[in-house]
């Protein structure tokens, strides 16, 4: 059976519009054109569809979409799996964050006490589901599921004095970055290789040269790890800070 794009547009609730840019961005393509030289859609292209669709629900950038959807069709399946699971693990931090919001509106009402640890809490779940929910897929495809897991872990396990110096590491390596696009002094290079190494160990199981490397390849292949830096330190920032753990990690 064939759909025009109205029928297409009915039956996903996706405008005629957005139907066409993901034509023109060969996201989704016509099965073929009538002799009219409408475009005209199959079951196929409704199932493409659909994922397309779950996909987007799930914060997924349409360029990544391309490659999920891309792949052939064997390999569907294992992408849809690896979802669920982010998914479902993405609930339960969620719930853990809403347990932890609720004692503290208890907290404030003098119904409980609250001890810091509990009260710190709130903030480490709303930032691991965030990372999560921005970078999850790319970092288990790169690092693999064990390796995340055990970064996740030590993270909701960090003391309220380690997150506090995490937080000021950071803050010196965005200071230090700013500076070295303005002038790149080598000893402030290693200066900001070290405070990137100290940031990232506080969450990472072990630390590795190589995985180091490897993440500041991701930082440069993908626009929203180039954009965080670039906006704190100025523009050039996130490739200088690449290049600076090339050269030293």
């Amino acid at each position: 059976m064939s759909y025009t794009v109205k029928q297409m547009a009915e039956i996903s609730g996706v405008s005629a519009r957005t139907l066409r840019f993901y034509d023109e961005r060969s996201l989704l393509k016509p099965a073929y054109l009538s002799e009219a030289g409408y475009r005209m859609y199959t079951e196929r292209e409704i199932d493409r569809l659909q994922q397309i669709l779950l996909y987007r629900s799930m914060g997924i950038p349409l360029k990544t979409i391309k490659e999920l959807i891309d792949r052939p069709d064997e390999k569907i399946e294992d992408t849809l799996i690896q979802q669920k699971n982010q998914l479902e693990q993405k609930r339960e931090e969620l719930d853990k964050l809403l347990e932890t919001v609720e004692k503290t509106l208890s907290y404030y009402k003098g119904e409980l006490k609250m001890t810091n640890k509990e009260k710190f809490e709130a903030f480490k779940q709303e930032k691991l589901a965030e990372n999560e929910a921005n970078y999850g897929q790319e970092i288990r495809e790169k690092y693999g599921e064990e390796t995340v897991e055990a970064s996740n872990k030590k993270w909701q396990n960090m003391s309220e004095a380690d997150y506090q110096k995490m937080q000021e590491t950071e803050a010196e390596l965005i200071e230090k970055l700013r500076q070295y696009v303005t002038d790149e002094n080598p000893e402030l290079a290693e200066k900001i290789y070290r405070l990137h190494k100290d940031w990232i160990s506080f969450s990472w199981g072990k630390y590795s040269g190589e995985a180091h490397k490897g993440l500041a390849e991701m930082y440069l292949a993908d626009e929203r790890f180039t954009q965080y830096y670039d906006e704190k330190s100025g523009t050039g920032a996130t490739e200088a800070l690449v290049q600076i753990i090339q050269d030293y990690a």
